[in-house]
């Protein structure tokens, strides 16, 4: 008998229970020292707009509690989609993490050269907020309610028009469903922006428009405009007083300009349920919530499975809508 194979093979079976024992204590400290470096949050959109407003309180409220720093990093253009193709080749470690928004699930349908899966290309952490559209009409509209105004476009087909920020924009999408909805027909006319569609609507040059409650409501709280309904299926938590569309009698009206964190594609169970767990705690903070809810959105929260499942329900309902309408913009 060779009694040095033999000492060889009985080390290599110690080498190996031993490393079997060890390994799942090394994953352990690993995961449990995450994160040891500042994690980055990738925004979509400039600087000083919502996205990049709440993005920017998540990063100090969730960077707090988790003990490292978080850093918004902007990466604006194509409607979210260069930060998305972004974080879709970053790896999957969870320091790089996206903010993202409704355009994750519609610009698929809407830019040809879209380059990702809003599904399969990445990891839903949670839902961070929805925040409604609003429509609205000037001051000086005959219109005080969506019946009145939905009844005068059917007796009246072409003579309403409505104004959005872009071709495929949530304010554009949202016109178009009421439209599909209601079953009237009203023109689209294109700004560049809303900040550009603000002041025709204001002076009555265009007869309504769908922008997002936050860029609305002031103009409403004002006297500048008058607001009909919100887009989601329930009343929005900062604008109490104004009905949802469907409570108003468009019925199934239900669409949110919402938010979100997701990372790449093979993030680790253990880190994407670190970061929801502080992601729902910083959305219970009563400050957190304030903060939000003054910048007129809502808070959500949830768990990844509940975000990943939202996300794919949006793909489809928003590539259905834009196939009947036949947009996109390229």
């Amino acid at each position: 008998m060779n009694t040095h194979r033999t000492n060889r093979r009985t080390l290599k079976t110690l080498l190996s229970i031993a490393c079997a024992l060890l390994l799942p204590s090394l994953a352990t400290t690993a995961m449990a020292a995450y994160p040891e470096k500042p994690i980055k949050i990738v925004v979509g959109f400039t600087p000083g707009g919502t996205a990049d407003g709440v993005g920017r309180i998540l990063a100090q409220s969730m960077g707090a509690r988790l003990g490292q720093s978080m850093v918004v990093e902007n990466r604006a253009g194509a409607n979210g989609n260069l930060a998305t193709e972004y974080v879709q080749r970053s790896a999957p470690d969870g320091y790089t993490i996206f903010f993202t928004s409704i355009g994750h699930a519609v610009n698929p349908s809407l830019y040809k050269e879209t380059k990702y899966d809003p599904v399969k290309d990445f990891s839903p952490i949670g839902q961070v907020l929805s925040a409604p559209n609003m429509l609205v009409v000037p001051a000086n509209s005959p219109f005080n309610t969506v019946k009145e105004l939905v009844s005068y476009a059917k007796a009246n087909p072409g003579k309403l028009d409505f104004a959005s920020s872009g071709n495929g924009a949530s304010v554009h999408l949202s016109g178009e469903l009421f439209k599909q909805l209601t079953g009237i027909y009203m023109v689209h006319i294109p700004y560049r922006g809303t900040g550009s569609l603000i002041p025709d609507l204001i002076s009555g040059n265009v007869a309504m428009a769908f922008p997002n409650l936050p860029s609305a409501w002031p103009l409403v709280q004002s006297g500048k405009l008058k607001a009909l309904g919100v887009t989601t299926a329930k009343r929005s938590a900062a604008a109490p007083n104004v009905p949802s569309l469907a409570e108003a009698g468009v019925a199934g009206y239900d669409m949110s300009t919402w938010y979100g964190l997701i990372g790449p594609a093979g993030m680790p169970a253990d880190i994407v349920q670190r970061l929801n767990k502080e992601l729902n705690a910083v959305l219970q903070d009563p400050q957190v919530r304030s903060k939000l809810i003054a910048q007129g959105v809502d808070p959500v929260g949830g768990t990844p499975d509940e975000f990943g499942k939202f996300i794919q329900k949006e793909t489809k309902a928003w590539a259905a809508l834009l196939k009947t309408i036949k947009i996109d913009a390229n």
